[in-house]
């Protein structure tokens, strides 16, 4: 197709808000409708429309006054895409091993449109073990995979996250002690909670971390003590085992920043 050609079907609405949203996806903090004006080399008054049909369309929100953010909105619709069915690819027959050396089940976890969302399922191998449906939506305050993926993002991107769930209904217990114990999962490389919803299950959640070190899943075991085996892992042993797998899982995605934290170091509740 030549010069011409492209003129010809151009879309000029399309390209403007394109070019907002390629624009935005490079700021921290967002800018106001005065700067993408200038950045772009447009007049301000171009963008009032389309600044405002998406951020009614949920792909742009407004803060701070007269600052212009990039939702995660299109990061939520290409959890639907073929990266996720790759991820899931990849992952399964890690998570079938990891099933048999741990003895227990474990579930791959996305963010997706505010809530987090099990993309993949892998059973327990004995008779006991702990399933979460695949589709399934669960908290993202009181799981350990919902720790998990707000701990390992920016701030900006944790504000972002809460603010849609928030969209859901759900009311999100934002407290500092709530933002210290995200911290505390980030720094230590995982999360280790009695689970809010069953009584004698520990969740154990690692990131699967992208190229930019940030989580783009969790992978979690619902642990619960197997008495009637003994040669299973105890808690701590799982603990490693799922590091260990999370690490593997976060190379397939990319991710040459993978903290080490499998050294051998005693873990506690």
């Amino acid at each position: 197709m030549d010069e011409e050609d492209e003129d010809r079907y151009r879309a000029p609405a399309l390209d403007k808000g394109l070019d907002i949203l390629e624009l935005l996806a490079g700021i921290d903090g967002g800018l106001t409708q005065a700067e993408i004006a200038k950045r772009l080399g447009r007049s301000p008054n171009e963008f009032y429309r389309m600044l405002d049909r998406l951020v009614r369309r949920g792909y742009v929100t407004r803060n701070d006054g007269d600052r212009y953010s990039l939702t995660l909105k299109l990061f939520g619709l290409a959890q639907l895409h073929q990266p996720v069915r790759r991820l899931v690819s990849f992952a399964t027959p890690l998570m079938s091993e990891l099933a048999e050396t741990s003895h227990q089940a474990n579930q791959l976890v996305v963010f997706d449109r505010g809530s987090a969302v099990v993309i993949a399922q892998q059973e327990a191998p004995g008779y006991w073990g702990i399933s979460i449906r695949v589709g399934s939506h669960i908290s993202l305050f009181d799981t350990g995979s919902g720790h998990v993926l707000l701990a390992f993002r920016s701030d900006e991107q944790r504000r972002m996250m809460i603010a849609e769930n928030a969209k859901n209904g759900e009311t999100p217990p934002v407290t500092p002690e709530f933002l210290a114990r995200l911290d505390q999962v980030r720094d230590r490389g995982y999360e280790m909670m009695a689970s809010m919803q069953t009584a004698g299950v520990f969740n154990l959640s690692a990131p699967v971390l992208g190229p930019d070190g940030r989580a783009i899943a969790a992978l979690t075991i619902p642990y619960i003590t197997l008495v009637n085996v003994p040669s299973a892992p105890n808690i701590n042993e799982t603990v490693h085992l799922l590091l260990r797998m999370a690490e593997r899982l976060s190379r397939l995605a990319g991710s040459d920043v993978v903290q080490d934290r499998t050294n051998g170091e005693s873990v506690g509740k």
